[in-house]
């Protein structure tokens, strides 16, 4: 479709939509009323007569209105040819007026005055005739040609009665042609509903999505909100220049303001205008958010468009308290004042939008470090204005009504458009400030985010007070359905949603202060021996904490990662507190206490490590484990968790004698220290770990090799140079380092 045929579609509907608009303005009622108080068979005769006029007129603009395209332009051609033939009747009628007013009976090209006015009538019929035949698509053009017959009979020099019948005989004869017309073409309408009709039927409407779809087709084909926004304007244009017309003459001191606040508000009152007036605030809020996204990031900025800033929430907002106020049985200063209040509203909300588009960019470009002075200027001077203005209007508002606790609410959420938008320069200005400083600001990040706090919580309590007002008055004062909706929709979306979401944050901070403040904090060897920058901010680690899995991160950092995730960014383990000393101590008596010799050996293995060979169909002989089988001790800290063997504590102890592994914390870190081993009995407990292993394992390239021969390279024997994350930072496969911890 062209853009030509788009505004023919458009306009080719707004007569209609004038036509039910007047309509509706009808006062039937108060017209019956007036024929009853005359005479009561007089009411009895036109009564009915004029109620079906009134539904037939109805019923014939919405068949108007939703005819197609090319039936609608086809229906405003006859009707232009119908007022051409019209105009071509009264010229007839104003000639043979002239006519009589002269008196002249004699031919007409014997005078001069008589012969001007012949030729100009004779030429006007003509041209008439012509563009109706040309409309009419048809060369016949003696079918619209009746008006001619008064001037043809001229030529003859009739009397001047004869005239007067020809004129009203070519009357007729055009009242004929167009009864016949329209007799021939009575059931075009009907014919045309029952291709529509059969249309539809052709669609299967049971299911939901086809209705719909075959209803947003509709809406688009008609371009419902361009025709009602037109319809209105043209309405509004109407009302306003008689409006002032009427100031001139009546009260010419009346403000701006007023004057337009009163036009706009007697253009909302049918459905109709309501309707447009909903759909004209649309459009007008999303042009003011184009052009605030323009403002801010050119033309590109205005190419994304989002599902929430294009106007829908404003229009929907001032019909819904539209309807729910009764604003079409208001009388018209009662209208004026209530639509004031119900435009402050809607550009409180049109305001949130703008400050909704306006947050991510001024705080990009205080995060970015941008070097643009013209960005932030522009990003300022929006944010000042978003800052002033709505302060303005709570006091205009103020100003014209009486301060109720409604109105203290109106007031209070304008009062919280300022108050984000200066939590949102604040926290602009401390990016800034931490671009100018050399070293950042480490609580940065608390502070902005109990800025957003207060913020969230005093729009919260706003919600939650209007919806405590809205419940006091549906129990108390006038309850409606509308009403009811109104209070459940914003209980959902501005009170519950908003709760939950604040109180889910607010778990997760406390969740991961605790976790940062119980994971140990890295020594001065640890961190030498790491040698590494901070995962999460690639920056040189003075201080850092590690985490269960043996990672080094910044305290801020990991906090920062915590407040999204609960997992480590490098391994995605769950990052789980370090144990409270109380649960240190209960391992290390765990750990003072062997297990009696009670427990089979069989049942248990002597390593924690040592994996168990049942799927490769290898039994354990039993001289493997003989009854002489020394004690395990349960290990509860450390690196290896469970039933540990016990390692002889030196060469001189005697048979049978085992030495408890020393267990204690040192810089926040829990290491075990084995007794030392003599070398013999390594050797061979090294050797025997390596022949344990599974050849699965062995062969593994995933688990390095640490056996090169030498008996005591797979464990080492001095307590000094063991590294309690060495086991932690081996590349195990998954099944055997979960059991590992």
């Amino acid at each position: 479709m062209s853009r030509l045929e788009e505004l023919a579609n458009i306009a080719l509907r707004v007569p209609s939509m004038l036509v039910l608009d007047l309509l509706y303005r009808c006062d039937v009622e108060g017209l019956t009323e007036h024929l009853k108080a005359k005479n009561d068979n007089m009411l009895f005769k036109y009564k009915y007569v004029i109620w079906n006029i009134y539904y037939l007129g109805h019923f014939i603009n919405v068949v108007v209105l939703v005819l197609p395209l090319r039936h609608l332009v086809t229906l405003y051609l006859h009707v232009l040819v119908g007022l051409l033939l019209y105009m071509g009747h009264q010229i007839s009628k104003d000639y043979i007026r002239e006519e009589l007013v002269y008196g002249y009976h004699a031919a007409a090209h014997l005078n001069a005055s008589a012969f001007n006015r012949f030729v100009s009538a004779m030429t006007s019929q003509i041209i008439l005739s012509t563009l109706c035949a040309f409309l009419m698509k048809t060369r016949k053009v003696w079918l619209f040609s009746a008006h001619v017959l008064p001037l043809l009979v001229r030529l003859w020099s009739p009397p001047h009665p004869t005239l007067l019948t020809i004129s009203s005989l070519s009357l007729g004869l055009t009242a004929a042609g167009v009864a016949v017309f329209l007799l021939s073409n009575l059931f075009v309408p009907y014919r045309l509903a029952r291709a529509a009709f059969s249309e539809l039927t052709q669609f299967e409407l049971t299911e939901i999505y086809r209705f719909l779809a075959v209803g947003f087709s509709l809406w688009n084909q008609y371009a419902v909100p361009a025709l009602f926004s037109l319809f209105w304007c043209v309405l509004f244009t109407v009302q306003l220049c008689s409006d002032v017309l009427s100031v001139e003459t009546s009260a010419p001191h009346s403000g701006i303001i007023f004057l337009l606040l009163t036009s706009v508000s007697e253009c909302c009152a049918t459905p109709y205008s309501l309707l447009g007036l909903t759909f004209v605030v649309s459009y007008l809020a999303l042009g003011l958010l184009n052009l605030c996204k323009f403002y801010l990031g050119g033309f590109a900025a205005v190419q994304n468009e989002n599902v929430m800033h294009r106007g829908v929430t404003e229009g929907v907002t001032l019909l819904l308290l539209a309807l729910q106020t009764g604003l079409l049985d208001m009388q018209a200063l009662q209208r004026t004042f209530l639509l004031c209040i119900i435009l402050f509203i809607v550009t409180t909300s049109t305001l949130q939008s703008m400050i909704e588009i306006t947050d991510p960019i001024i705080l990009a470009l205080g995060a970015s470090r941008n070097r643009s002075v013209w960005k932030h200027i522009r990003g300022l001077s929006l944010c000042l204005f978003l800052l002033v203005f709505p302060m303005f209007m709570a006091y205009r508002i103020s100003q014209f009504f009486h301060m109720d606790f409604w109105l203290l609410i109106l007031v209070s959420s304008c009062m919280l458009t300022s108050l984000q938008v200066t939590g949102t320069m604040l926290i602009y200005l401390l990016f800034m400030v931490e671009l100018f400083r050399s070293d950042p600001i480490e609580s940065l990040d608390e502070v902005i985010y109990w800025v957003h706090a207060v913020s969230r919580v005093l729009e919260f309590l706003v919600a939650l007070s209007v919806v405590a007002y809205g419940t006091w008055e549906s129990l108390f004062g006038e309850w409606s359905w509308m009403g009811a909706s109104v209070i459940i929709i914003h209980s959902y979306f501005n009170v519950w949603l908003r709760a939950q979401s604040g109180w889910r944050s607010f778990l997760l901070r406390r969740a991961a202060a605790k976790k940062i403040s119980s994971l140990p904090a890295a020594s001065e060897q640890q961190l030498q021996q790491h040698d590494d920058v901070c995962s999460i901010c690639f920056q040189d680690m003075s201080s850092a904490v590690v985490t269960s899995c043996g990672h080094f991160f910044h305290g801020n950092c990991l906090r920062k990662w915590l407040y999204v995730q609960e997992t480590c960014p490098m391994c995605h383990q769950p990052v789980q507190p370090a144990p409270s000393p109380q649960r240190d101590t209960e391992s290390e008596q765990n750990a003072d206490s062997p297990v009696t010799n009670e427990t089979p050996a069989e049942e248990v293995p002597a390593n924690p490590l040592e994996p168990q060979q049942e799927d490769e169909g290898e039994e354990h002989p039993a001289e493997t484990h003989g009854e002489d089988a020394p004690g395990l001790c349960f290990q509860s800290v450390g690196d290896f968790c469970g039933f540990a063997e016990p390692i002889p504590s030196s060469s001189h102890d005697p048979p049978g004698h085992t030495s408890l592994p020393d267990v204690h914390t040192q810089g926040g870190v829990t290491r075990t220290d084995f007794p030392p081993t003599p070398p013999s009995e390594a050797g061979d407990r090294a050797l025997d770990r390596c022949d344990t292993q599974p050849s699965g394992l062995r062969n593994s390239p995933a688990v390095p090799s640490r056996c090169e021969g030498a008996p005591g390279s797979c464990c080492s024997s001095d307590p000094a140079q063991e590294d309690p994350t060495t086991i932690n930072q081996l590349d195990l496969p998954s099944g055997v380092h979960s059991d590992v911890r």
